[in-house]
């Protein structure tokens, strides 16, 4: 089974980051960019067709490894 996680920063943590990039896209020139906030992408593949207990892994994976739950939040993508 495939799956994607999703990490971002939680909405009331700071992104400089996300400032930087949003300041770099304005000096390009590229129009209507209001706000930006960088995240991670993870694209995982599991050895099960358990939707639940793939969904059980991934969020074992979030809360050890994959995302700082203090600052961050993440979304899992069960794609097939």
């Amino acid at each position: 089974m495939k799956a994607r996680v999703l990490v971002t920063l939680k909405s009331a943590v700071l992104d400089p980051q996300g400032k930087a990039i949003e300041g770099a896209l304005r000096s390009l020139g590229v129009p209507g960019v209001s706000s930006v906030r960088q995240g991670k992408v993870f694209d995982i593949e599991l050895e099960t067709s358990d939707a639940a207990k793939a969904e059980a892994t991934l969020k074992d994976a979030c809360e050890k490894l994959l995302a700082n739950t203090v600052i961050e939040s993440y979304r899992i993508e069960l794609v097939g």
